[in-house]
């Protein structure tokens, strides 16, 4: 299928069209589909699919537009990934046993983007209980990398990798504790932020049929994937800030601005790979550090091993 101009647009550039009239929600979630349908059977990152519901929230997303509704997410299409509770699909984490588990109710970062206008086409693929850095499951099958399907897109959000880079939506959701957003993202050249914890409150994000209450487990977070720096942001504004059933409305979200805009404002500038010279004398460098390291290292081992010596002879003699 020859890739529309739409296939792998921006979030913002999306939502700038729709501001304008240039496009309408229904004409880019039919493309998404149509991109979905053709190219993922090979691929097989979209495992869930809700285009029925996706086609009337893109409906819905139109109608708000018309009335004059402005957002990054209005009438955007994007995926989650497949751990989410979204309410009338299933929640398996890869378990076979769960397979025909459906919650009642979606997850609360789910129903986030659903407020703020986003279409979701449907949830990406996972490995067995999330634990893995590929995706593959006895429920859905294998999820193969876009750009060689001999090789993985990562996991445990590998689904969402890989949706992104084939052009099924500008925007993602996934989670990650030892990896899971960033493994996938490099995987297969996107762009995935592991928020500070609990910036994201991570309810419905569970296992199936396990209680979606408030809360959250040390180093786990959910977060935004995307195939632009600026389109996570738009994303993590629209889910973060606190669980009103945990941390209640008093708490308000209020991130300081980010300290640089570029590269140049930390000082890059000088430097420059394209320079043979820059790239030995960066090199040099690096290497003067490491011998000052491990120089310091050894005399400090030796220092250790005299002071170890000296206590045994006193014992020694303590002994005799």
């Amino acid at each position: 299928m020859t890739p529309s101009h739409w296939t792998y647009a921006g979030a913002a550039e999306m939502a700038a069209a729709l501001a304008a009239g240039a496009v309408s929600s229904i004409e880019l979630a039919e493309a998404a589909i149509a991109r979905i349908e053709a190219v993922d059977p090979k691929i097989n990152a979209v495992c869930v699919r809700d285009f029925d519901r996706a086609l009337d929230a893109a409906r819905a997303a139109d109608a708000r537009l018309a009335d004059g509704a402005r957002g990054p997410l209005l009438g955007v299409p994007m995926t989650i990934k497949e751990s989410f509770n979204l309410a009338g699909t299933p929640t398996t984490w890869g378990y076979v046993e769960a397979k025909d588990f459906e919650p009642a109710e979606d997850a609360l970062a789910v129903r986030r983007v659903k407020a703020a206008g986003a279409v979701i086409l449907g949830k990406t693929n996972v490995p067995v209980s999330l634990g893995d850095w590929q995706s593959y499951n006895d429920v859905y099958g294998v999820t193969r990398n876009p750009y060689d399907l001999g090789r993985s897109p990562g996991g445990s959000s590998g689904g969402s990798s890989a949706a992104l880079a084939a052009g099924y939506g500008p925007l993602s959701l996934g989670s990650d504790i030892g990896g899971s957003l960033r493994v996938p993202a490099h995987f297969c050249g996107v762009f995935a932020h592991k928020p500070t914890h609990d910036l994201v409150p991570p309810r419905g994000s569970v296992p199936p049929r396990v209680p979606a209450l408030p809360g959250s487990i040390d180093l786990s977070v959910i977060g935004p994937m995307a195939r632009s720096a600026n389109d996570l942001e738009a994303l993590l504004d629209v889910v973060a800030g606190p669980d009103d059933l945990d941390q209640g409305v008093a708490y308000r979200l209020a991130l300081p601005p980010a300290r640089h805009a570029g590269l140049a404002q930390i000082g890059l500038q000088e430097i420059n790979l394209s320079s043979p010279q820059m790239v030995l004398d960066i090199r040099e460098r690096a290497a003067g550090e490491i011998v000052d390291d491990a120089h310091f290292c050894c005399a400090t081992s030796e220092q250790l091993i005299r002071e170890r010596r000296a206590d045994e002879g006193r014992a020694s003699r303590y002994q005799d």
